[in-house]
């Protein structure tokens, strides 16, 4: 119970307002009045299609490395499992928007990306699983809300068909329980003031990745 109540606070106090600031930046508020250009829309796509595939190196890679640690090993591999099918619907996405294989093969990660990919595969291999899950629960909250955001705003300004937003359709309702998983995995396991100190840090450094990676996005499809 009392872990839960951090749990409760690091949500209040940390995650729900930097959902609520990156919903208001200027990347969202132009999707929500349709004014959003079709090169930041593309750059979105390009961008994380890179950081999806980026991920999912890092949880494979932490299969085979914790392999010997049942428990952890499962973790890895379950969440694998949910994510390994990304890359492809986004894809999909950037396909729908005039994109080619050739530009999905050539686009590089921008600096805000590199620092954001980084720093949740830095969770995956250097922080504790209470920590770790820190970085995820602040992800998987912001990826929910703005799917949601991305899902009712490209249909009612741009007219993409539903198969053209299956990630968003997907990640608006799936990361609602990945959020939850995360949230338990906190309370499971951050039972010392230094564990809450560092899942602390981590939600608001995570934050403060994904904050900038959107303003990055925006600025570099100017």
């Amino acid at each position: 119970m009392e872990n839960q109540k951090f749990v409760d606070s690091l949500i209040q106090e940390i995650v729900q307002p930097g959902v609520d600031q990156l919903i208001n930046n200027r990347f969202f508020t132009e999707l929500r009045q349709g004014k959003l250009s079709q090169k930041r829309l593309k750059g979105f796509a390009l961008q994380h299609y890179h950081c999806n595939h980026a991920i999912n190196k890092g949880l494979a890679f932490c299969m085979v490395r914790n392999a010997n640690n049942p428990p952890l090993y499962n973790q890895f591999q379950e969440l694998f499992t949910e994510e390994q099918s990304h890359p492809g619907l986004m894809k999909r996405f950037g396909l729908a928007i005039g994109l080619t294989d050739e530009d999905f093969d050539r686009e590089l990660l921008i600096f805000e990306c590199v620092a954001h990919t980084a720093a949740v595969i830095r969770g995956m291999f250097l922080g504790t699983q209470a920590e770790s899950r820190a970085g995820a629960l602040v992800n998987e909250t912001m990826v929910c809300r703005y799917s949601g955001e991305f899902d009712t705003y490209l249909e009612k300004h741009y007219g993409f068909d539903s198969r053209a937003r299956t990630f968003f359709i997907v990640h608006s309702k799936v990361d609602q329980e990945h959020t939850a998983m995360a949230s338990e995995s906190i309370a499971r396991n951050a039972n010392t003031d230094r564990d809450k100190e560092m899942v602390r840090a981590a939600a608001r450094n995570m934050v403060r990745f994904k904050l900038a990676k959107f303003e990055g996005i925006y600025d570099a499809y100017a």
